[in-house]
C-alpha cells in the first residue's frame, strides 16, 4: 500500500511504469478473484475510465423516509376472478409465489376492491350490501384472498378501496357523496365485517378510485372510524392525482389531519411540491398496469426504485396482482403473474414476480431509506435501505428506455449504457466485509433469454468499497440479508383452451364462493341461489341479483351480462334454462360470439337470443338491442321455466325454445367469434339453470 501511495505522487508517465514493475514483482495470491478485484482499479488508473463513477452509502447524515412496502392490487375489477377456481395444488402454488415470504414476490401489501356491484375494468365485484337492508360478508373472493395472504404472511398490510357503490347509496344519483354519512357507514361496515366474520384487520382505507373526492366525506369517514374504535385504520386519499388533494389539504387543517397517506396513480416516478409540502407519507397507490413480459418487468424494476429516488414515494402497488381473467378482456396479462386457466391448472410465473423479490425479500416495512440514493452517471438508479440494526440492502436497476416503458404515463427518452460503479460504505456499514448478491438480466427484443433472480457468489468489500460492472437492463440486490430464496414448484400443467364441452347445473348446497366457476360478470352480479319454496328440478340456480343500477365507475351496460368460455369460439351450441321473475317487463337472454367485455361492455356485439315477459322474443346482433335480426311472438311469460338454445354455425343460426325451432336464419358477418353469455333485459331478478355449451369448430 505504501508503494501505491508513492506512485500516486509521481508524474503520470513515471507512475505507469512504476506500477507495471510493481505488479511484476509482487507475489500473486492463488485466488484468481484477486485479478478481477484489482482490474477495475487498474483500469481506472491507467485509462481514467469516464464510465466509472463513485457513490457513498452512509447513514451518518441521517436516514430518509420509512419504507412502507411493495404490493399488488386485486380488483378494479374482477382481476382475480379465475384464480378461485384453480384446483389444488396449483392454486396454493400461485398464492405462495405472490405472498409467501422469502419465496417469490413476497408482497408486503395487498390492496383489494370493496365490491360495489359495478363494472370496474374487467368485470363486476359484488357488494356486501346490494340493498340498504342487506348484509352478506361472504360474497365474492376478496375476503378469501386476504385470508390466504395473511395465512402466508401475518404481517402483510391490507388496503380497501371502492370503485363503484350499490345504487341505493346515491339515492337516485350516480354520486356517492349525496349523504356522506351513509357512504361512510357503508365503508366502515365493510371494515367491521372483515374483522367480525374473517378476523381480518384492515390497515388502510381509500375514498373513491380515480374519481372526485369530497372533503366533507373524508372528514366524516375519519370521525366514524373513531366512533367505531378504528383509530388505527389510516385513510389514503385520493387514489388519483397529486392535485387537487394536496392543495386542499394545505388549505384545510381538518382535512390534513384526517388523511394519513397521499396516494397517486401512475405518477411517472415524480411527485409535486404541494404534496411534499404536506409532509405526509406519499405512495404510488396504483402503478404498473403493463403487459407482463420482459418490458413489463423492466417497467416494474424502474419504478420500484425511481418512485422513491425521484418522487419520495415509500410504497408502490401494482395493478394488478395476478392476471386471472379472460385475456381478451381489457388489459390482458397486466398482472405480476398470469393465472387465467383454472380448467387446465396452467399458470406462468412472470418476470415481475422476480423483479419484486429483489426488493421485497431483502427489505421490510419499517426499514428506512438512506439519504444517499440516486441516479447513476450513465443511467439507471440505486436505492439503499437499512433496518437500523446494521443490515443494509441496495437495489440497483439499469433499465433502458425501450425496455421499461410502462403503460402510462408517456416516458421521456433517456439513455443508459454500460458502466462501472463503486460504492463506499460509511457509518454503520463501514465494517461490513461481504454482501449477498442477487442478479437479473431482462432479455432483449432479439430473443435473448432472461436471467431472473439468480444468486451469485457474495461480494467481498475491500477497504470499505465494493465495485460492480453494470450492464444494461439489469437488476442487482446487494444485501446483508441471507434468507433470500428463489422458490419453485414442479412445472404446472401445459396450457389448454377452455373445454369445448362445458356444463353447470349449479347444484351446490353450500358453495365455497358466491359465484359459479368461470362465469365473469360484466354488468350485474350472478350468484348461487336456493329456491327454498320450490325444491324441484330448479332448487339450485344462478340468479342475477342487482336490481338498481350501481353508482358506476365505468360505462356499465343497461343490461346485465356474464360471459364464459373461449373468445375464439365461432361455431357452438348454447342452451340454458331461464326464469323471468319480473312480470310484464322482465326479460332474459343467452348469447354466443360476444366480442367485448370490461369497461366497453356497452358496445358488445354477438348473437343474442332474448325472451320477454310480454310474450315476445328477439334475436339481436348486439347487447344494446340496437340491431335486431329477428323478432316475433313466442308465447312466453314470467315465472315459468323455459329452455333456450342457440345453434350457431358459420353464417346461420337455429333459435330454439323448448325444443321448438322458433327461427332459422342467416347471421350478420360480424362478429366471427366470441364468448358465450347469459343475462337480463335490465337490472332485475332472473334465474338460470343447466347451462350447457358445445363448441363445434
Amino acid at each position: 500500500m505504501v508503494a501505491c501511495k508513492m506512485w500516486t505522487s509521481l508524474r503520470a508517465a513515471e507512475g505507469r511504469l512504476f506500477l507495471l514493475l510493481l505488479l511484476g514483482l509482487l507475489p500473486r495470491p492463488h485466488n484468481p478473484a484477486w485479478v478481477s478485484d484489482f482490474r477495475p482499479s487498474l483500469q481506472r488508473v491507467l485509462h481514467r475510465d469516464p464510465s466509472h463513477s463513485h457513490y457513498v452509502l452512509d447513514d451518518v447524515p441521517g436516514l430518509g423516509r420509512v419504507f412502507d412496502g411493495i404490493g399488488g392490487l386485486s380488483g378494479g375489477g374482477a382481476t382475480s376472478r379465475l384464480l378461485v377456481n384453480y384446483p389444488e395444488p396449483y392454486r396454493s402454488e400461485i398464492l405462495d409465489y405472490l405472498f409467501k415470504p422469502d419465496f417469490g414476490a413476497s408482497l408486503h401489501i395487498l390492496k383489494v376492491e370493496i365490491g360495489g356491484d359495478g363494472q370496474t375494468t374487467d368485470g363486476t365485484e359484488p357488494s356486501h350490501m346490494h340493498y340498504a337492508d342487506d348484509k352478506n360478508y361472504f360474497r365474492g373472493y376478496e375476503w378469501w384472498l386476504m385470508k390466504e395472504a395473511k395465512k402466508r404472511n401475518p404481517n402483510i398490510k391490507l388496503v380497501g378501496l371502492p370503485w363503484s357503490f350499490p345504487g341505493w347509496i346515491g339515492d337516485g344519483q350516480n354520486w356517492p357523496y349525496v349523504i356522506p354519512q351513509i357512504t361512510a357507514l357503508y365503508v366502515v361496515s365493510w371494515i367491521l365485517g372483515a374483522k367480525q366474520y374473517h378476523d381480518l384487520d384492515i390497515d388502510y382505507i381509500g375514498i373513491w378510485n380515480e374519481r372526485a373526492f369530497d372533503s366533507e366525506y373524508v372528514k366524516i369517514l375519519r370521525k366514524i372510524l373513531y366512533q367505531y374504535g378504528l383509530d388505527r385504520v389510516k385513510i389514503i386519499a385520493s387514489d388519483y392525482l397529486w392535485q387537487p388533494i394536496s392543495f386542499a389539504m394545505l388549505h384545510d387543517s381538518e382535512l390534513m389531519e384526517a388523511i394519513d397517506v397521499i396516494g397517486a396513480h401512475y405518477p411517472g416516478t415524480h411527485t409535486i411540491p404541494a404534496a411534499l409540502a404536506t409532509n405526509k407519507i406519499l405512495w404510488s397507490s396504483e402503478d404498473y398496469s403493463t403487459f407482463n413480459n420482459e418490458v413489463g418487468g423492466g417497467c416494474w424494476a424502474r419504478i420500484l426504485n425511481q418512485n422513491y429516488v425521484n418522487g419520495n414515494m415509500t410504497a408502490t402497488i401494482a395493478w394488478n396482482l395476478v392476471a386471472s381473467y379472460y385475456q381478451q378482456l381489457p388489459f390482458g396479462r397486466d398482472g405480476l403473474m398470469t393465472a387465467q386457466e383454472p380448467w387446465s391448472g396452467h399458470y406462468v410465473v412472470e418476470s415481475p414476480i422476480w423483479i419484486s423479490a429483489h426488493t421485497t425479500q431483502f427489505a421490510q416495512p419499517g426499514w428506512q431509506y438512506l439519504k444517499t440514493v440516486g441516479h447513476f452517471l450513465k443511467g439507471g438508479s440505486y436505492v439503499a435501505l437499512t433496518d437500523g440494526l446494521g443490515n443494509l440492502t441496495v437495489i440497483i436497476e439499469t433499465m433502458t428506455h425501450e425496455h421499461s416503458k410502462c403503460i402510462r404515463p408517456p416516458l421521456p427518452f433517456f439513455e443508459v449504457s454500460e458502466q462501472t460503479a463503486s460504492f463506499t460504505l460509511k457509518g454503520s456499514f463501514k465494517e461490513l466485509r461481504t454482501l449477498q448478491l442477487w442478479y437479473s438480466k431482462l432479455g432483449s427484443k432479439a430473443g435473448n433469454t432472461s436471467v431472473l433472480f439468480k444468486q451469485l457468489p457474495p461480494l467481498k468489500i475491500a477497504n470499505g468499497t465494493v465495485t460492480l460492472k453494470l450492464g444494461v437492463d439489469e437488476v442487482y440486490t446487494l444485501t446483508t440479508i441471507t434468507a433470500g430464496q428463489k422458490g419453485s414448484y414442479p412445472i404446472p400443467p401445459v396450457s389448454q383452451p377452455f373445454p369445448t364441452s362445458y356444463k353447470d347445473d349449479f347444484n351446490i348446497r353450500n358453495p365455497p364462493f358466491s359465484e359459479a366457476p368461470n362465469f365473469a360478470d360484466q354488468t350485474g352480479v350472478f350468484e348461487y341461489f336456493t329456491n327454498v319454496e320450490h325444491m324441484g328440478d330448479h332448487a339450485f340456480t344462478l340468479r342475477q341479483v342487482v336490481t338498481t343500477r350501481p353508482i358506476t365507475w365505468a360505462f356499465d351496460a343497461d343490461q346485465t351480462i356474464s360471459i364464459i368460455g373461449d373468445y375464439n369460439w365461432k361455431n357452438l351450441v348454447i342452451s340454458c334454462d331461464v326464469y323471468i321473475e319480473v312480470l310484464s317487463v322482465g326479460g332474459v337472454f343467452i348469447a354466443g360470439r360476444v366480442n367485448k367485455g370490461g369497461a366497453v361492455i356497452r358496445s358488445a356485439f354477438g348473437i343474442f337470443f332474448w325472451i320477454f315477459a310480454d310474450g315476445t322474443y328477439q334475436v339481436t346482433n348486439d347487447l344494446a338491442r340496437s340491431f335486431v335480426i329477428k323478432k316475433g311472438f313466442a308465447n312466453v311469460k314470467a315465472r315459468k321455466w323455459y329452455t333456450l338454445t342457440l345453434n350457431i354455425k358459420g353464417s346461420s343460426v337455429d333459435v330454439i325454445l323448448d325444443n321448438w325451432l322458433l327461427w332459422k336464419g342467416n347471421l350478420p358477418s360480424y362478429p366471427q367469434n366470441g364468448w358465450a353469455a347469459i343475462g337480463t333485459r335490465t337490472f332485475e331478478f332472473a334465474q338460470f339453470d343447466n347451462f350447457h355449451v358445445e363448441a363445434i369448430d
